[in-house]
């Protein structure tokens, strides 16, 4: 069983189009909704999703433990992180599967560094941001080489989603599931996945958030 698990805030205008997508790659889609105070919840249940929602906003990184909790319960092989903003591209899914199953790894990262594709991604992020969060966050806080931690397409096995509990509720927890991947000693694998920008998204503001988070977070006790 594959179960796709999309963290949504306020995503009324693109979150039918991603559930409806899903569902001609996974068997399960769970929308997790953090508190949205537009549509999405009634909108993503009408195309199918199953739903759960937090009272309050928790972050992304709350969203995705949330749906691991589901995942865990109703015995998933397979879980698929799929954000709920329409930047993932679904045609990405079954190469992205072969390759986690044909590696026999426990995670698979997806990058948009690692082909042409992403033509989008801001030349700030791509320049700026990302090399700052590469070797002054991502590397010291994990250890793992990866070209793109902050990408939100993963895919996780059943081993590793027994061993991966996700505590950074917001935008730290992308530093923590690779940290937790070299804590237990979880195999992995990175594939290029197409994202596509409809808005800016993390700011440098949010990356001194995330360090803040990080050095105050309970998983580096």
């Amino acid at each position: 069983m594959i179960v796709a698990i999309v963290p949504a805030f306020n995503e009324e205008k693109r979150i039918g189009s991603v559930v409806r997508s899903l569902f001609s790659h996974v068997d399960t889609v769970v929308v997790v909704n953090d508190a949205s105070t537009d549509n999405t919840e009634q909108i993503a249940q009408e195309c199918g999703a199953t739903v759960l929602t937090h009272a309050t906003n928790r972050g992304q990184g709350a969203a995705l433990e949330t749906g691991h909790v589901f995942a865990r319960q109703c015995g998933a092989e397979y879980v698929l992180h799929f954000d709920g903003d329409g930047q993932f591209d679904v045609q990405d899914i079954v190469p992205a599967l072969k390759k986690i199953q044909e590696a026999r790894a426990d995670i698979l990262f997806g990058s948009r560094y690692l082909d042409n594709r992403s033509t989008s991604v801001p030349w700030f992020k791509r320049y700026i941001l990302r090399p700052c969060a590469t070797y002054i966050i991502d590397r010291p806080f994990t250890g793992l080489p990866l070209s793109d931690a902050h990408n939100g397409f993963r895919i996780l096995h059943k081993k590793a989603l027994d061993k991966i509990y996700i505590s950074q509720d917001g935008m730290a927890h992308a530093t923590e599931i690779p940290f937790l991947v070299r804590k237990h000693n979880l195999s992995f694998v990175e594939f290029p996945v197409k994202v596509t920008y409809y808005s800016y998204g993390q700011s440098a503001t949010a990356g001194m958030t995330i360090i803040k988070d990080l050095f105050f977070g309970k998983f580096l006790k």
